[in-house]
């Protein structure tokens, strides 16, 4: 089966994890979560740098664990990004990168020159580690890990020692690698920001165990755990540029069922694009009307939900293959006389695009 299985229960003082995931084999998926919450914890079971008794990981129908098999981490066919780089100071770029595929057969080489092209560092061959920028360093150190042509990589917040210049350097980076390569990612985050942008598959995780998972986009619209990505709950729309208006300096962003206006930000015409819409920009009406808001569409209520004030509702509503989420008081619900299946009006105050 094309999965991963990880069953795990560690205990410290303090702390416990105790889960049963079965995660996809394709695609980023997404670890999130508060710091403690283990997700790194769970990043080093899977890469047999923690050992939790009675364990069971199996990935994709082979055991790396269970009551009577172990696998050592050396034998593992990933790949392992940590928060540092930890490059040797003493090699070269060149040098690091080699380090890691003299110890497997040819054979089972990626090639080494698209990975360089990959993430951009051909120019930083020559170069030992402390003429490099912290962007840099990630770069190689990703380059690094898929020099082992492994089967899953395992990220470990990649961009969490860097600025937010030398993040948003990277950031196009990995979407090069999930677009280009088939490497499934487990990719340990706390920024919303990057989840969104990246994920595929989303797993948050609290005090040792699953909040919630599934893919990035129903798992986000949710109405019975509402997750929040940062300041608000909000929902992703995967997407195309369509058109741009270049009086008006806006680009139309396309998706089956609607479109949505937003500032142009440069991505030409037909390129893809995920957009987030907050819950708190939505907006329903049972009739049009003159409005400022520019984004309107058209919409099945699909679910209600309560949000965590007493005086005010969750309303998911489905355009066509797209979620959005609206908070509005329980009020307006009520004089809508929403329910589900009714027809409405979507107004979108805001879209931001993730980028």
């Amino acid at each position: 089966m094309e999965n991963i299985h990880a069953c795990f229960r560690l205990e410290w003082p303090g702390f416990c994890l105790d889960l049963d995931l079965t995660l996809p084999l394709t695609g980023v998926t997404a670890l999130f979560g508060p710091s403690g919450s283990g997700k790194t914890t769970l990043l080093r079971c899977i890469a047999g740098l923690e050992r939790a008794p009675h364990g069971r990981l199996t990935v994709a129908g082979e055991i790396w664990q269970d009551t009577r098999h172990w696998v050592p981490t050396y034998q593992r066919p990933l790949g392992y990004v940590f928060q540092e780089a930890s490059l040797f100071s003493h090699l070269t770029v060149d040098g690091n990168l080699n380090y890691g595929i003299r110890r497997i057969s040819t054979t089972a080489r990626v090639s080494m020159e698209h990975a360089i092209e990959l993430l951009g560092i051909s120019q930083l061959l020559d170069r030992k580690p402390d003429r490099l920028s912290g962007g840099e360093r990630q770069r190689v150190a990703i380059a690094r890990a898929l020099a082992v042509n492994p089967r899953l990589l395992l990220m470990d917040e990649p961009l969490a020692a860097l600025d937010l210049k030398r993040k948003q350097e990277i950031l196009p980076y990995l979407e090069r690698l999930h677009d280009e390569l088939k490497i499934p990612v487990l990719y340990v985050s706390h920024s919303p920001d990057e989840v969104a942008r990246l994920a595929d598959h989303l797993v948050v995780m609290e005090t040792g165990r699953v909040l919630a998972d599934g893919p990035l986009v129903q798992t986000l619209a949710r109405l019975d755990l509402p997750i929040h990505l940062g300041e608000d709950i909000g929902t992703i729309i995967e997407t195309t540029v369509g058109a741009v208006d270049d009086e008006w300096h806006l680009m139309r962003v396309d998706f089956p069922g609607g479109n949505l206006w937003a500032r142009d930000s440069g991505v030409p015409v037909g390129h893809r694009v995920r957009v987030r819409v907050l819950a708190r920009d939505v907006s329903l009406a049972d009739r049009l009307g003159h409005s400022s808001i520019q984004n309107v569409l058209n919409g099945i209520v699909d679910g209600i939900g309560d949000d965590q004030h007493p005086g005010l509702a969750l309303v998911r509503v489905k355009v066509g293959e797209a979620m959005l989420v609206a908070r509005l008081t329980k009020r307006a619900a009520a004089s809508l006389e929403l329910q589900v299946g009714k027809q409405v009006w979507v107004q979108v105050k805001s879209v931001a695009l993730l980028e």
